[in-house]
């Protein structure tokens, strides 16, 4: 194991720093505010800075200013060319020796790993946390967290992990969390498009939706999706807690880690096909139970 040079300034280990303030990272800002943790965050989007500075949390000007500040930096951006900016380009955050970054981001796992390698060699510790759960129950510390990084990291970061999240598995080295968390929404996303074929499927046969959906829940082909996602699906809500571009952006890389390893996802495309449509009706910043309006889109008029 290489020895850690000290951080070039002391750090209070309530201090957090968090750069990506959208769903997810609000969500992380409003959990540790609510633990004790003082959040000092960043975006490029400067209302979402303004929010941040509204629920209690500090907004500094830039990721490097995050850096400064804080011993422990978490990373809640959108995808995995935004993770290496923010640690390797000159404008990004600079991160330091002895610092630990904790990213929860969705990420491709094998990029991580590499991410991972290059900054090891520069005294900076990297552990991967993705979370499952919408940002609701982030909010509410109810994700569960999939940890790939050294153990010493994670135990450091433990005060971190366990307020934001209710459950923490130690899958191994960095790029098994992001293999793991790849996995869980691959059946996630199936879950919610069955869900919305199944309420599409019933009201096109003149069922009532919201006492169909009682009939789910208590059915055995109950699944938590009925819980977080029936409702917005039964009444058009589609108010965002996770976004349909996340989910296209996610089974994206779910298809390219499966080419990588040799393994055939047929459910994964008929699903990405489904966003892909949505995506064309310009529905991405939707909330991901905004499928079942693709489905709809499918049903066609017929002769009686």
């Amino acid at each position: 194991m290489k020895v850690r040079q000290s951080p070039v300034i002391a750090h209070d280990a309530c201090e957090v720093g968090l750069i990506g303030l959208g769903l997810i990272g609000t969500s992380l800002a409003k959990r540790l505010l609510g633990q004790g943790f003082r959040v000092y965050g960043y975006d490029v989007a400067p209302a979402r800075c303004g929010d941040l500075a509204a629920l209690g949390g500090i907004a500094v000007a830039s990721a490097r200013a995050v850096g400064r500040t804080c011993r422990t930096v978490l990373l809640a951006v959108f995808d995995t060319p935004q993770v290496e900016s923010v640690l390797e380009a000159k404008s990004g955050l600079e991160p330091q020796p002895g610092q630990l970054i904790i990213c929860v981001s969705t990420c491709d796992p094998d990029a991580i790993a590499a991410l991972a390698e290059r900054l090891d060699a520069r005294g900076v510790r990297f552990l991967e946390a993705p979370l499952s759960g919408n940002s609701d129950q982030i909010a509410l510390g109810n994700g569960v967290a999939m940890i790939g990084g050294e153990r010493d990291a994670m135990e450091e970061a433990a005060p971190v992990l366990v307020a934001i999240s209710k459950q923490q598995f130690y899958l191994g080295p960095v790029g098994s969390g992001g293999r793991a968390k790849l996995a869980v929404n691959l059946v996630g996303g199936l879950n919610r498009a069955v869900l919305a074929e199944g309420l599409a499927f019933a009201e096109s046969m003149g069922l009532d939706l919201a006492a169909f959906l009682d009939v789910l829940k208590a059915s055995a082909a109950y699944s938590r999706a009925m819980d977080t996602r029936g409702h917005k699906m039964v009444t058009s809500d589609f108010t965002p807690h996770a976004w349909l571009k996340q989910s296209l952006k996610d089974f994206q890389l779910m298809k390219t880690a499966a080419e990588r390893v040799g393994q055939e996802l047929p459910l994964a495309a008929l699903y990405t096909e489904l966003i892909r449509s949505c995506m064309t009706h310009g529905e991405g910043e939707l909330d991901n139970s905004a499928v079942i309006k693709e489905l709809r889109r499918r049903r066609r008029p017929v002769k009686r």
